[in-house]
């Protein structure tokens, strides 16, 4: 199912701190409740001090517990009380300041993780706190302007004495690459969103704690992290533990985060959610991305790159043994497209061309943006992924976002729980027998020999891995190409690759100014031996 209209287009910048100051201006900033429910650290049945900074005999029960009582209660949103000498910085001083490495938590101690802060301010006023502990006691960790750098035009007298009500977000290092350098692992700022590294990759989509009521005729919600509770890893582990509170007009949520960094950085991840209200549509395990032109959607793009975007496709993995590959689109409208499953067995944005000349970026590198996939533990029942393609002109928009939809739409009073695994990576997919798809190419139909007819188009897929990279010469494959009735079918054409991989090329003439959605895969002796091909063709 197709859905074209156009709606106000929400940006997400490139630099998390860019994305604070997004959050910031998109929505006033969410506090905490002023009454009834326990502040950040009184959890039910654990003792606290009276200020809330100290924590005991915490557990992800009794957190969830404080989460739902605080659901009950109705939400307040209050202003955040930042200084004025913070509420007066202009974006350009935001970005002036820096998190002094020196002070980095754990930075004397023989573990290998590291925490920093980012620092708040008119950019970024959706703040949290941060406590850290040993899993059952937690205390809340103090930042203050000391902690900071203060580039030039910026005083530095006026911010150092500063206690600082609380922080935009934080960062995790850890020795990624080598063992004897802190890499950036894992950043959590803005509203609920995060994003994190593996080996040799650089930063690109992000992802979200939940999205509510995203590309719908009810305005978007954004829910935030107020706090967190980050468990001090112990000397020679490489994982690290963290739970989130997760609040907003809607619903509370008590999240838990276990991340373990290495060529695929791996967060397993539960989510209790506790429904103050009624959600039009839960988006969960939610992922951010910018796709502003490539291979198959270039629209007379005058760049001297050939390609920009952080991911090129999404894909879905079916319990049936069926792969689906939709390459991504800039649209010229807002487009929707909906894909009905039944507890998937993974789903995700992929960056699969890795090639730097087909990019020709050396600031950028969108070669080696990561990819990410998600991967439902348990059975999350029926439901729908659904893909938001946002129209775009620059590449600082984040305008791709996936989600997955329960068919059960959360009513006031409701709880729900999802649990899944995120792969952060170069290559997130394990080996399959199954031929990938790794190029979607579009243009004009005809050939060479005959004048261009104006009203055909021919995209032209290639095929590659799995068991038709091994057949012998002469061996042929049977396109199986599903056209609706938008569009003609004119002409279909199967070569093999110099690299042995099989080229599809189909030609198509369109019957009316529909959006069509098609579908194509491969199959031999009447076995399928591809992925299925999805592609949403709006005349261009």
């Amino acid at each position: 199912m197709t859905k074209q209209n156009s709606i106000s287009r929400r940006s997400a910048l490139k630099s998390g701190l860019a994305l604070a100051a997004l959050m910031a201006g998109s929505r006033a900033g969410f506090a905490q409740e002023a009454s009834p429910p326990p502040p950040p650290g009184a959890v039910p049945g654990a003792a606290a001090g009276a200020d809330g900074t100290v924590v005991e005999n915490f557990d992800f029960e009794a957190f969830s517990a404080m989460m739902r009582r605080r659901a009950e209660q109705p939400f307040v949103e209050t202003p955040i009380q930042l200084p004025e000498t913070l509420t007066g910085l202009s974006y350009d001083e935001h970005r002036a300041i820096r998190f002094i490495p020196d002070h980095a938590l754990w930075r004397t101690d023989p573990i290998n993780f590291q925490l920093q802060a980012f620092y708040p301010g008119a950019q970024a006023r959706d703040l949290t706190r941060v406590f850290i502990g040993d899993g059952k006691r937690f205390q809340l960790q103090p930042f203050t302007g000391a902690d900071f750098e203060y580039r030039a035009p910026l005083d530095p007298s006026r911010f150092q004495s500063l206690v600082l009500p609380g922080i935009a977000g934080f960062r995790l290092h850890y020795p990624l690459e080598r063992p004897d350098y802190f890499d950036e692992l894992v950043t959590f700022l803005g509203a609920s969103y995060f994003r994190a590294l593996g080996m040799g990759t650089r930063y690109g989509l992000s992802a979200r704690g939940l999205a509510i009521n995203t590309a719908t005729q009810t305005p978007e919600e954004f829910p935030r992290f107020s706090a967190f509770y980050i468990v001090k890893p112990e000397p020679g582990v490489n994982e690290i533990r963290l739970f989130a509170e997760l609040d907003s007009a809607s619903l509370t949520g008590a999240y838990s985060f276990v991340i373990t960094p290495g060529p695929q950085t791996v967060m397993e991840v539960t989510a209790r959610l506790f429904f103050r209200n009624a959600v039009d549509r839960l988006g969960v395990a939610p992922l951010t991305s910018m796709f502003t032109f490539g291979e198959n959607d270039r629209r007379q793009r005058d760049d001297f790159r050939p390609e920009v975007h952080d991911n090129d496709g999404l894909v879905i993995h079916r319990r049936n043994g069926e792969r689906l590959w939709r390459p991504l689109r800039n649209p010229e409208t807002l487009a929707l497209s909906y894909f009905r499953e039944a507890s998937p067995v993974a789903f995700g944005l992929l960056q699969r061309d890795r090639v730097f000349s087909h990019y020709e970026d050396t600031e950028s590198r969108y070669e080696i943006r990561p990819s990410l996939l998600i991967e439902p533990i348990g059975d999350w029942g029926q439901g729908m992924i659904e893909l938001v393609e946002i129209p775009t002109k620059a590449e600082i928009n984040d305008n791709i976002v996936a989600f997955w939809v329960p068919e059960k739409r959360p009513e006031a009073g409701s709880q729900y729980e999802f649990r899944y695994r995120m792969r952060w990576g170069l290559d997130v997919e394990t080996p399959y027998r199954l031929a990938q798809v790794t190029g979607t190419y579009g243009g004009v139909g005809g050939n060479a020999a005959d004048e261009t007819p104006p009203d055909t188009r021919r995209f032209v897929i290639n095929f590659t891995g799995g068991t038709i990279g091994n057949l012998p010469p002469g061996a042929s494959l049977d396109p199986i190409v599903d056209v609706p009735e938008g569009a003609e079918l004119v002409h279909t054409a199967l070569d093999r690759l110099p690299d042995g991989g099989w080229r599809l090329s189909i030609e198509l003439r369109r019957r009316n100014d529909a959006a069509v959605e098609l579908r194509a895969k491969l199959s031999t002796m009447q076995r399928i031996v591809s992925e299925t091909w999805l592609y949403q063709w709006t005349g261009a």
